[in-house]
């Protein structure tokens, strides 16, 4: 069995929150994304994972961070960025896997093939559609208007940012995927009230934002401003040599932009000022969630960090008990 569309569409609608960490002292680093009916969590070790079932209970699982992304070569800047993009897709990939057979009841395990073709369809379908096509258009409107190289450059990165808006606008009219993105939006008030150090109940936690500065979302249109400035330095070609050098240095564009996105909370208002474009389009990729999605988050949050075992507690103050 290969992954059907309604999984690879929903694995980039739920962007991932582990784009930076936060790592200050009164909270911990946790990031995550929406999977169907579901929520994948990052804590400091471990994965947390949480899916409504179809009889209504919450599955919960967890595992270990592989580690690799914090050794070496890759805890260096620009570098991370790539390792923290590489993991993301890969848990991403696992845990919406095993989000759909409990979900929607799916039995089949799927084999190391239907991975591979899976991530190959979905390679396919990002190239073409988020590199050819706006190579495309730059090179349709700099022939028209007579632009020279750095004009259909900015016109591709133009088309490019358009091109992700009207794809997640679209896929947001899809039922299935808006149920997604209401996840995301459970994801992401989840973390917010974790960040805050609210005490951790479905109402508190109701109350925050569904939009988060570390959204993977906010962290894909940033890819696409420096795509312009990488892409500008490259140079002309034919149409072979333009969407290969795109797709070797799209790797480089991921880290540079991560070093951006990290560094923007340094900024202050002026970082506010810069990323404000690219928070707002998170009204796209997520919906206002149900006190049911919520709980799911939740529960996804305590397996990541370990607590989700211990004995309930009056209002479940989560925050308190990690500091403890």
């Amino acid at each position: 069995m290969i992954l059907g569309p309604i999984k690879l569409i929903a694995l980039l609608a739920g962007a991932s929150d582990r784009v930076s960490e936060k790592a200050c002292p009164e909270t911990l680093p946790v990031g995550g994304q929406a999977v169907i009916e579901g929520v994948i969590m990052k804590g400091p070790s471990h994965w947390g994972m949480a899916v409504r079932q179809p009889d209504g209970d919450i599955w919960r699982d967890r595992w270990p961070c592989a580690g690799w992304d914090k050794r070496g070569i890759w805890k260096k800047p620009v570098f991370r960025g790539m390792a923290t993009m590489a993991e993301m897709l890969r848990e991403g990939f696992r845990a919406l896997s095993r989000s759909a057979q409990i979900a929607l009841g799916e039995e089949e395990e799927l084999t190391s093939f239907d991975i591979a073709m899976s991530v190959l369809v979905a390679v396919v379908a990002v190239v073409g559609l988020f590199v050819a096509l706006p190579l495309w258009i730059g090179d349709l409107f700099g022939g028209w208007f007579g632009l020279g190289h750095l004009g259909k450059n900015v016109v591709e990165g133009v088309a490019r940012g358009l091109v992700f808006v009207s794809y997640v606008g679209c896929i947001g009219l899809w039922k299935d995927i808006r149920e997604v993105l209401m996840y995301h939006g459970a994801e992401h008030k989840t973390i917010n009230a974790f960040e805050a150090g609210s005490p951790m109940t479905v109402k508190r936690i109701g109350r925050y934002s569904r939009i988060h500065p570390r959204c993977g979302t906010s962290f894909l249109l940033v890819v696409v401003v420096m795509s312009i400035i990488v892409f500008s330095l490259v140079g002309g070609g034919g149409i072979l040599w333009r969407v290969g050098s795109r797709v070797v240095l799209l790797p480089l564009v991921i880290g540079l932009s991560y070093e951006i996105i990290r560094s923007s909370a340094k900024w202050g208002s002026l970082g506010k000022s810069i990323m404000a474009p690219a928070l707002s389009l998170q009204y796209l990729t997520t919906r206002i969630p149900t006190s049911r999605q919520l709980e799911v988050a939740l529960s996804a949050l305590e397996s990541a960090l370990d607590v989700s075992f211990l004995p309930d507690r009056p209002g479940r103050d989560l925050y308190r008990e990690i500091r403890r």
